[in-house]
């Protein structure tokens, strides 16, 4: 077996048990939507419909994949619950696939600009300093050079924490510590990428969503400040999300992406839950790509998102 085959093997196999929560509670919960049923009736839907929002896929995205299937019902009047785990299947991988961005399949991917600058956005507590820190492992793993900027300033345990990252991964970190001016740190790193002719500068910022107008405004100015050295940065801004946190993660997004121009998403600690199905509503309903997943709590359980990967590993029975 080659190298990228034992690799995508390997991903694969993170990627199954990193959903075997979510997959092993949907499973059930399609089982008992169906039982004492031999067809696709009203009342399978019913359930089948009670079975997708308690899988935090959410109230709208569910509407809508019960009246495409209720269409597949009404060609085929004699369509069997046998064959509903396929269509379920089906028309999930369509949801997904309406979403138009391209998957990236590899941390090496050729980027669009150099440096590629990523500023990633998020409540404190789900996950995006390490989402950090593994994106940057990830990245100087597949070859590319890397700078971090620790603009999280109000936290010193956030700082502190971009610090370890920095030391573990052996990448330049730029911090002025806490209490510094955002984005003063955010023009600095990018400056100092840019000397460095740097591939990669990932941003940590704060994450105080309570406090939304200073948040605004300081997220603006680091936007702001950055132009002036690049004017198309960030390329890139990740906002990051916690899975088992479910419908709330939807919340978070909608309110992050009624103030800034969020492009990307990585969903973290799907290993940790059965509410993967999360996944689904938040990409449905925002149409913005989820890039990156955390399946696990090694660096290389952060993985770039692949749709038709996901989908199978979610339908894949459990061994």
């Amino acid at each position: 077996m080659g190298i990228l085959n034992i690799f995508s093997k390997n991903k694969k196999e993170k990627l199954d048990k990193g959903l075997e929560k979510t997959k092993t509670s949907v499973f059930s919960k399609l089982a008992k939507a169906v039982v004492g049923k031999s067809k696709v009736d009203a009342e399978v839907l019913d359930n089948l419909e009670e079975m997708l929002v308690s899988s935090d896929v959410g109230v709208n995205t569910t509407i809508k994949i019960i009246e495409r299937i209720e269409k597949r019902v009404a060609r085929d009047k004699y369509l069997g619950t046998e064959q509903l785990n396929i269509i379920l299947k089906e028309e999930i991988a369509a949801l997904l696939s309406e979403n138009k961005s391209k998957d990236v399949n590899s941390f090496a991917s050729e980027l669009s600009a150099k440096p590629h600058v990523i500023m990633v956005v998020g409540v404190n507590g789900v996950g995006k300093t390490t989402t950090i820190g593994k994106l940057a492992a990830q990245y100087k793993k597949s070859g590319k050079s890397v700078v971090l900027g620790a603009a999280d300033t109000f936290r010193a345990a956030a700082v502190d924490q971009l610090k370890i990252w920095a030391s573990r991964v052996d990448v330049p970190l730029v911090s002025q510590g806490m209490g510094a001016d955002p984005a003063s740190v955010a023009y600095d790193t990018l400056k100092s990428a840019v000397n460095k002719e740097a591939d990669i500068v990932i941003i940590d910022t704060a994450g105080r969503l309570h406090n939304k107008v200073n948040l605004m405004n300081e997220l603006s100015k680091i936007k702001k400040v950055m132009a002036k050295i690049m004017p198309d940065a960030p390329q890139e801004i990740l906002l990051v999300l916690d899975a088992s946190t479910g419908q709330n993660a939807i919340e978070q997004a909608r309110q992050f992406i009624s103030f800034i121009d969020v492009n990307t998403m990585a969903l973290t600690k799907l290993d940790g839950t059965a509410k993967g199905g999360v996944v689904i509503g938040i990409s449905d309903q925002f149409k913005i790509p989820v890039k990156y997943i955390g399946v696990g709590e090694k660096v290389d359980d952060l993985q770039l998102f692949d749709k038709e990967a996901f989908v199978d590993s979610l339908f894949s029975k459990n061994n």
